[in-house]
């Protein structure tokens, strides 16, 4: 299908903002700060706080959504995209909050170590060590541990993948759900929709390869399963999942390969591709009236799963 209207504008509004390839690590930091605009107006939710959780030799901001009414609510631990190297708890703020709100949950946002400051694995090791943190403390958040499930964007929906096999290799957390949000899943992926949408398309394979240059130090192995989760040698017994893609996304094919993967193991693995859109949708809800469709069926998935 051809893209949709609302991002062929989109694109050509932003036609003239240069690639996060040409940018420095603090210009393109700030550049995403800015893009936080196209979510729109802020959802509101019942409260949010600023925490510090505990992680290996450090701690790490979060922050946490309460819906509106009394709980034990379940509980999402939401990991936000940027490539490992951008994105915060800000830029993401209004993600976390239609979550918080569509889905009745309690959300804990991670602001996880990036690269180039702190390279892979801090990423994942933070974030599983925060969900296991999450899970112990649950009660204090006015959450249910055993409503729990994972939920994020591009790099953050790498993390989820990544921390759900983690949780499932070392012997826990229980996850209930995870939604993975035109994710991530194989860094050595190439061909098929990484050349077709290679350039154009919002994110483009320069963006990504200076992405993995920041976060993958150069003797890392690619195929480690904490960065390529969808190469992980056992896919059975992972929590069921709902997955999202785009037809305008480079990392199309990756994450629809990993659901097939996941089905082909015994796990209740859902995809949705997303025609016309591109990767970054669900971040543009201002602007995109099929960014909201997505983030709509994120939390409705994430809701019927743990209800």
């Amino acid at each position: 299908m051809p893209l949709h209207p609302q991002v062929e504008a989109l694109l050509k509004e932003t036609a003239s903002a240069p690639p996060f390839a040409s940018m420095s690590v603090p210009e393109a930091r700030a550049m995403v700060g800015m893009m936080a605009a196209l979510a729109g107006e802020q959802v509101p939710v019942g409260a949010v706080r600023d925490i510090t959780i505990p992680v290996e030799g450090t701690s790490i901001a979060a922050r946490v959504y309460t819906p509106e009414g009394s709980g034990p609510f379940h509980v999402v631990v939401f990991m936000h995209g940027g490539g490992f190297v951008i994105g915060d708890l800000d830029s993401h703020d209004n993600m976390a909050r239609t979550i918080c709100r569509d889905a009745a949950a309690v959300v804990v946002a991670l602001d996880y170590r990036m690269g180039p400051e702190h390279p892979f694995p801090a990423a994942p090791e933070d974030c599983y060590a925060a969900t296991v943190w999450v899970a112990a403390h649950a009660a204090e958040l006015g959450a249910d541990a055993s409503k729990l499930a994972l939920c994020g964007d591009s790099a953050g929906g790498n993390l989820s993948a990544v921390v759900s096999q983690l949780a499932r290799d070392r012997g826990g957390p229980a996850i209930r759900f995870a939604a993975l949000i035109y994710p991530a899943v194989d860094m050595t992926a190439n061909g098929g929709s990484m050349e077709e949408n290679a350039k154009g398309y919002f994110l483009e394979q320069a963006d990504i390869d200076w992405f993995m240059d920041k976060y993958l130090p150069a003797d890392a192995d690619q195929t480690d399963p904490r960065a390529s989760p969808a190469l992980h040698p056992n896919l059975a017994g992972l929590p069921a999942c709902f997955i999202t893609t785009c037809e305008f996304d480079p990392l199309r094919d990756q994450a629809e390969a990993y659901a097939a993967a996941l089905q082909a193991n015994g796990v209740t693995a859902t995809v949705k591709r997303y025609d016309g859109l591109i990767h970054g949708a669900a971040s543009m809800t201002g602007v995109l009236d099929g960014g909201r469709e997505m983030l709509a069926d994120v939390a409705d998935r994430i809701r019927v799963a743990l209800h």
